[in-house]
């Protein structure tokens, strides 16, 4: 007995076996329904274009037309339609395609679709339509700001579900349900099969769609973003200058714009440059003689000399005068760029592109290129729909193996967890997966100790009633 209660000692093969089992267990009953919808919901994002040219057919598709009228005439046939304010032009490439005017009206915005060729407001939505609530639900931003931070938690955990389900997959010299699926639907260990060799199958997408997800992580995302800027591996160091519509380009997540850029404000154009410099007399004399700031007809034209013949997404100064944002999103993360004008003479005062990220910012932004399959076409998006896919099978074999072994009686109660092994030398190649993921993602380790809290709790509340017999 002394040896066995000696935590020095290892331990036994059933007991490691139990202990990545039981908290296999909670990690899935944590994250699974959470996880599960966003499986749903970034499946449905992989095909975000073609979904909404179907919902948003109306709105979205255009006839093609012998001549396009001018950006102006966009503009201001959204904020006539809208009664709000243009904050952001998506000119897209498809020549069938309409171009999205985001205005905003009393804090509100919404998203209106122009037809370029005849300039008529077609129809408005709420940003990016229905799936921009996809999007959101997906982000689970759909909730509020705090649940944001569940996709950490959520991700990290998702890690923690693939590394104790390989090592319960390990085979251990049994030939069934390790890459083939035994018995029948009706039998539990059908369920565990199609689980497990789901899993074994499909581990490495999910794990990568967990780590490449981070990013969008309110807390996390945020501070490696910072973090990685400073050590001079993100972005490039922008300098001092006015913020897009009054707010930071890390609230307004412009849509085009790369992750990696989102908190980049444009630098000053010449003309605000030089007010900085003057006193309320001098200023006054120099708009008096200044030349009108350019439209957005010359900033288009400016943009399109500048290399930006596809589509991009044009966000609009502050000011008249003030600097215009051209970002080019293209499939391929490589060919990403964001072109910033300056609003009284149309010079180019920046061009950011991927050549000029750091190491930490080109992998992030690789990562999330592929993370949305685009960056290797359709056989990218097979392969992430494929571990959605696989999120809900194993969801599913979960829940029905969990049914077929419901508690009946036992003294656990009602969730059915595996059993405690009683040798704590079991837990330590867990905490060896664990361990670190808790220092990388601080939410998970957050969570990590709020799942420890709950095991002790339930341990002091079980024990005494089993051991009474109540």
């Amino acid at each position: 007995m002394t040896a066995i209660d000696n935590s020095e000692t290892p331990a036994p093969a059933g007991a490691v076996y139990r202990a990545f089992w039981r908290w296999h267990f909670y990690a899935g009953l944590l994250v699974l329904p959470i996880l599960m919808l966003m499986a749903l919901t970034g499946g449905l994002y992989l095909f975000k274009d073609e979904l909404t040219a179907v919902v948003h057919r109306p709105l979205v598709v255009v006839a093609e037309g012998p001549a396009r009228t001018a950006p102006t005439a966009w503009i201001k046939a959204a904020e006539t339609a809208t009664g709000g304010a243009a904050k952001q032009v998506v000119i897209p490439e498809r020549a069938d395609r309409s171009v999205l005017v985001t205005v905003e009206a009393k804090g509100e915005k919404q998203t209106a679709y122009v037809n370029p060729y005849t300039g008529a407001v077609l129809g408005t939505t709420q940003p990016g339509g229905v799936m921009g609530v996809i999007k959101h639900l997906h982000s689970l931003e759909i909730a509020g700001p705090v649940m944001n931070l569940l996709v950490e938690v959520v991700a990290g955990w998702t890690i923690v579900l693939v590394a104790t389900g390989i090592f319960l997959w390990w085979p251990r010299g049994q030939k069934g349900g390790v890459v083939t699926v035994r018995s029948q639907p009706a039998k539990r260990l059908f369920w565990r099969d199609l689980h497990a060799v789901t899993g074994i199958f499909a581990g490495g997408v999910i794990a990568f769609l967990a780590v490449t997800g981070m990013p969008w992580s309110a807390f996390w995302g945020k501070e490696v973003r910072q973090i990685t800027t400073e050590a001079g591996w993100g972005r490039p160091k922008p300098p001092v200058a006015e913020q897009h519509h009054g707010k930071p380009a890390a609230v307004e997540e412009a849509a085009g714009v790369p992750w990696a850029l989102q908190t980049k404000t444009p630098p000053p154009s010449g003309a605000q440059g030089a007010r900085a410099d003057m006193d309320d007399h001098a200023h006054h004399m120099m708009m008096m003689d200044a030349p009108a700031p350019l439209d957005a007809n010359a900033i288009v034209a400016k943009a399109r000399a500048a290399g930006l013949t596809g589509g991009f997404t044009l966000s609009l100064p502050k000011a008249p005068g003030g600097t215009w944002t051209a970002a080019q999103m293209s499939d391929q993360v490589e060919q990403t760029r964001a072109v910033y004008l300056d609003g009284g003479d149309g010079r180019v005062l920046a061009d950011i592109g991927y050549r000029d990220f750091g190491p930490a910012a080109q992998a992030i932004e690789w990562g999330i290129a592929v993370h949305e399959g685009r960056q290797f076409g359709l056989v990218n998006t097979l392969v992430m729909l494929a571990g959605c896919v696989a999120v809900w099978l194993m969801g599913v074999s979960a829940i029905v193996m969990w049914w077929k072994r419901r508690p009946q009686g036992r003294p656990e109660g009602r969730l059915a967890a595996p059993a405690r092994p009683a040798h704590r030398g079991a837990y330590v190649g867990l905490l060896a997966i664990v361990l670190p993921l808790a220092v990388l993602y601080p939410l998970v380790g957050a969570s990590l100790v709020a799942a420890l809290l709950f095991d002790l709790i339930l341990r002091r509340l079980i024990t005494p009633r089993a051991q009474t017999g109540a």
